[in-house]
């Protein structure tokens, strides 16, 4: 499913325009990319959560050359799911929206 797609979902299960639906999307996107952006989780009860971890500095090797390279440290957004999202993927059950 791509954005388009989630778009048309979001908008025919909460009976918005394709407009409101994406309007609604874009700040739900917003709002967790502002709060990683600070160093916050979001947690979703039932869903997931979204975390911020730190990737230590290590060595790498170029795979052309073969050469050893320093990759830096840096920070990456997370997912974890929720014990709802878990259980609704493996038994392939989704429960109806509310």
């Amino acid at each position: 499913m791509n954005k388009g797609e989630l778009v048309e979902a979001i908008a025919k299960t909460a009976g918005l325009s394709k407009a409101q639906a994406e309007s609604a999307l874009n700040a739900t996107l917003h709002a967790i990319q502002s709060s990683l952006a600070k160093g916050n989780s979001v947690s979703l009860v039932g869903f997931g959560t979204f975390a911020v971890s730190k990737r230590a500095a290590r060595k790498g090797k170029n795979p052309r050359t073969g050469e050893v390279i320093k990759i830096p440290a840096r920070k990456v957004a997370r997912f974890k799911p929720g014990k709802a999202l878990a259980d609704v993927v493996n038994s392939g059950k989704v429960p109806k929206a509310k």
